[in-house]
């Protein structure tokens, strides 16, 4: 499967960035490319503010290509504030204004976080945006996967270091990949 995955931090050292990593290193039987969001603006309306008013910023489209082009997308999302990171929300703004390259895509969430919950609280956010009308992502339900106290969680390879952990990671990627082949059987 080619799977597009996105990094929701625009963070120097992101746990998040850290999971996704680890993910697209133990599961090599598909392919797994990691985005950055850290360059892309913040969503406005009113961009360009030329005369031509009909394309959004270089990044946003090259993102967009690959997650058209793309079999599945997981989305590595962090919490502040009990939510969803403003440059996230602001990358999925972009991703329903003009163009919807996560229509009818099949969605896995993921999240780390250094405190005990995980990501629990943002993982329900984000997955309200994604339900939402212009986002149309289809997001793999049952397990979700909160990795709670990530700056112990990793060792110096990058890789989990809880056996426990990564066996569930691998129970949620067994659904979703299911999940993401039935979901294209309708198509």
């Amino acid at each position: 499967m080619k799977i597009e995955a996105i990094v929701g931090s625009n963070k120097k050292l992101s746990y998040n960035r850290k999971l996704l990593q680890f993910i697209s290193k133990h599961f090599t039987d598909d392919e797994i490319h990691i985005n950055e969001i850290k360059d892309i603006p913040m969503f406005n309306e009113n961009y360009p503010t030329g005369n031509d008013d009909n394309y959004d910023p270089e990044l946003i489209t090259e993102l967009a290509k690959r997650l058209t082009e793309a079999d599945a997308i997981i989305i590595g999302c962090p919490e502040y504030n009990h939510s969803v990171p403003s440059a996230l929300k602001s990358v999925i703004e972009w991703l329903s204004y003009r163009i919807h390259p996560l229509s009818g895509k099949p969605v896995m969430i993921v999240g780390a976080s250094i405190h005990p919950q995980g990501s629990s609280r943002s993982q329900t956010h984000l997955r309200e945006i994604l339900d939402s009308p212009g986002v149309n992502a289809e997001v793999f339900p049952g397990n979700e996967f909160f990795l709670g106290t990530a700056k112990k969680s990793f060792d110096e390879n990058g890789d989990l270091i809880n056996p426990g952990t990564v066996a569930f990671l691998e129970k949620c990627f067994s659904g979703f990949r299911l999940y993401s082949e039935e979901i294209h059987k309708f198509k």
